[in-house]
């Protein structure tokens, strides 16, 4: 093999390569027996030192197909994109920071008002099983739960958590929960309480109940369920000035939240059902008296209900502004728009809420709600996409939206759920955003009353 080496210091550039590729061919003929993948990492040294890395590589192009030979050139074989896998990965389940905290939530919280009503301890328990095997990893409740609201009732969702969460070690399971806000009709949520208010001694007692029936010594999130001041709820749209009423002061209320966090019964704390003045009222009191800021708002939001949140909401919690994390509550509007109710006679539609509890976001059963409703569902399937993949990958995709709150009355309405945010195309295509934007702009708002 003299010549070789002889041959090799005679010559420059790639025709080194040549005599390299020829002495590699040589010592395979020499050593049959061995692999050439082993020879190429061998004991017995390259004659080249310098190039013995070189030396190696050429060893694994050599042994490549002859499709990465061209014209006497060796070069790479581009790595062949897997295109199946990329699409797993951009729709896996995904998780956000919370506001301020430092929780990092799933995109997904499982809403649990049903649990106690219309769903059994062992099917609330399956169903959260299920979820948190998914990757969820938060949940959300409320003292006045389930719903409807009953003093019969009252607390039974907390107890059904209570009695799953005691097999789960406490620190994977981010709980959510909610103090009542003002109401002169729910009082038998106290001991003794004419009226319900946000003030310290109806928060701490909601929270020690609380604590007691969800079998836990900490809450994570604490929310005001609904202001202690008079606002428009539940599908009303315009303020009326007549109903304005002395309220617990907002500094008042985030004292009792701080006794509470410096307790260790709370982590952190959030409102619900709330407006532009409220948030920002809670973040400057916060701010002036160095108190808790809240890092969540828990409002409804869906593609029937936008405009109030869209309008000076978005602004007011960016991330640049107030940073206040949106939990977004029935983005399927209440499951009108998964569309069961278009079919009153359907077997859906009869064990669906809006049938069972007449009266119950009764602003989503309107004529109007309705017709949108079928246009959504038009859009969907004009895109070869279910009307649950529409509505909730619309939700989804929203940059403002930390995590949707999904419930379910069933495994099968569970996982449909689930796979509209980890199957459907993220996000939505361009051709179904621009389908929304067309509706939206003929139609804003349809359930509000």
């Amino acid at each position: 093999m003299i010549w070789i080496f002889t041959l090799f210091n005679k010559c420059k550039g790639f025709a080194r390569f040549t005599c390299l590729a020829l002495w590699i061919k040589k010592n395979r003929a020499e050593k049959q027996k061995k692999p050439l993948r082993e020879m190429a990492t061998t004991a017995v040294a390259s004659p080249f030192p310098s190039l013995r890395s070189r030396d190696s590589h050429l060893s694994r192009l050599l042994s490549k197909p002859p499709s990465t030979i061209n014209g006497g050139r060796i070069r790479k074989s581009m790595p062949i994109p897997v295109k199946a896998k990329q699409t797993a990965q951009n729709n896996a389940l995904q998780y956000r920071k919370l506001g301020d905290s430092d929780l990092q939530i799933s995109e997904i919280t499982i809403g649990t008002m049903t649990f106690g009503e219309q769903n059994t301890e062992k099917e609330a328990h399956d169903m959260l099983s299920y979820s948190f095997e998914q990757g969820i990893n938060t949940i959300d409740t409320a003292e006045a739960y389930p719903i409807p609201m009953k003093k019969e009732t009252q607390g039974r969702t907390d107890l059904y958590i209570g009695s799953w969460i005691k097999s789960r070690p406490r620190e994977k399971v981010i709980l959510a929960t909610k103090v009542c806000g003002y109401s002169e009709w729910s009082s038998y949520i106290r001991d003794n309480a004419k009226v319900l208010r946000v003030d310290a001694a109806n928060i701490k007692e909601s929270v020690e109940k609380s604590l007691k029936r969800l079998n836990t010594d900490y809450i994570d999130l604490l929310q005001i369920h609904w202001p202690d001041r008079y606002v428009p709820l539940f599908g009303e749209f315009n303020y009326d000035p007549s109903k304005w009423r002395p309220s617990i002061p907002i500094s008042e209320q985030l004292k009792a939240f701080q006794d509470l966090i410096d307790e260790g019964k709370i982590r952190y704390i959030g409102v619900s059902n709330e407006t532009s003045y409220g948030v920002m009222e809670f973040v400057h009191a916060a701010k002036v008296e160095g108190l808790p800021k809240i890092v969540s708002i828990q409002n409804s939001y869906s593609l029937l209900l936008r405009c109030r949140f869209e309008i000076d909401l978005v602004e007011v919690c960016h991330p640049n502004n107030y940073n206040i994390g949106l939990l977004a509550y029935s983005p399927l509007g209440a499951g009108t728009l998964s569309g069961k109710y278009l079919d009153i006679n359907s077997e859906a539609a009869k064990k669906g809420r809006l049938n069972l509890f007449p009266g119950y976001m009764e602003r989503y059963n309107k004529a109007l709600a309705k017709e949108v409703t079928k246009l959504y569902i038009e859009l969907a399937k004009k895109h070869g996409l279910t009307p649950v993949q529409l509505a909730l990958g619309f939700t989804r995709d929203r940059s403002f939206v930390t995590s949707s709150i999904i419930g379910a009355t069933s495994m099968e309405q569970l996982k449909e759920d689930i796979d509209a945010f980890t199957a459907t195309t993220r996000p939505l295509p361009p051709e179904v955003a621009t389908g929304i934007a067309d509706i939206f702009k003929r139609h804003k708002d349809p359930a509000i009353i």
